[in-house]
């Protein structure tokens, strides 16, 4: 993981002990093996491991004391010590009462009634995570730049090709211009439109997305302001964007693809760099919002019958 993103993620101070294992699961896939079984054992026993020293926790986790040290920093903790701090207070978070953080994956034989369950459960977990893990000033800027942007274009391929057409209907509808393109070519000339002013978002869970890298890169070299809504803020697709806004997701197993998870939290991003949009452009995004709502009208109401 680069320097930028660690800054990114580490923020101005130690993330609170509730926002621990949501950060473990977001970072985890980037982190080395080493320091993924360092990751692994805090958020799984963190009553047990705020107990240990850094020698302590190396020699159960089999790792080294620069690895733990290391793990720490990048989780966001100056050092060893904040960590254990924040494992207590996980700890002590988890203790209160809190549900636990896994559930089972959905087996081929669940009755409908868990597979609703399990389902909930992990929405809301990946949800939390999202929340937990957005940074907040990264956010401001997005919806800054966007607020006045010109011309707003999205990016996306499959799913995330789906959450950037809902984020486009949303901008049209308070009167921004946007475009939501889901045709790599298209994508890529139309990024060569763009200049000082405009905002180019591109979505991508796995942050290494060709279709969507290309016209981000396109729209960077030509001046746009960039956004990158993803899953992996350490993939290639971070070089080119000025803001990042990383998702969480669920864990991926046979019948829950990582799309399912990776549109959950990409959907509460968007909603969220909508929401701030609106808010800064409130004089204007009312009344475009309640012209839509009358032209609509009177297709929600009943028709009569003779």
């Amino acid at each position: 993981m680069t320097q930028d993103v660690k800054e990114i993620f580490r923020g101005d101070s130690p993330p609170a002990p509730a926002a621990l294992a949501a950060k473990v699961r977001t970072l985890a896939p980037s982190m080395t093996r080493s320091m993924q079984l360092v990751a692994e054992a805090v958020a799984g026993d963190p009553a047990g491991c705020a107990a240990l020293t850094v020698t302590g926790l190396a020699e159960l986790t089999g790792t080294s004391e620069a690895t733990v040290v290391r793990t720490a920093r990048l989780l966001g903790y100056p050092g060893y010590r904040d960590l254990r701090l924040a494992l207590a207070g996980l700890a002590a978070h988890q203790e209160s009462g809190r549900s636990p953080a896994v559930t089972a994956d959905i087996a081929v034989d669940d009755p409908i009634a868990e597979v609703v369950a399990k389902l909930a459960f992990d929405e809301q977990q990946t949800l939390a995570d999202t929340a937990a893990g957005l940074d907040t000033v990264q956010l401001g800027a997005a919806v800054a730049a966007a607020s006045t942007a010109r011309r707003i274009d999205i990016y996306g391929v499959g799913a995330s090709s789906l959450v950037g057409q809902d984020l486009a209907q949303k901008l049209l509808r308070i009167g921004l211009i946007a475009h939501a393109h889901t045709d790599p070519h298209l994508a890529v000339t139309n990024a060569v439109q763009l200049r000082a002013g405009d905002v180019a978002i591109a979505i991508t869970h796995s942050g290494s997305t060709g279709d969507v890298i290309e016209p981000l890169r396109v729209a960077f070299d030509r001046g746009a302001t960039t956004v990158a809504i993803t899953g992996r803020p350490d993939g290639p697709v971070s070089q080119y964007a000025d803001h990042v806004l990383t998702t969480s997701t669920a864990r991926e197993s046979e019948l829950r693809p990582a799309a399912m998870s990776s549109r959950t939290s990409q959907l509460l991003v968007v909603d969220c760099l909508f929401i701030g949009v609106a808010q800064r452009t409130y004089e204007t995004a009312a009344p475009a919002l309640a012209a839509s709502y009358e032209a609509l009208a009177h297709r929600r109401t009943p028709r009569s019958t003779r």
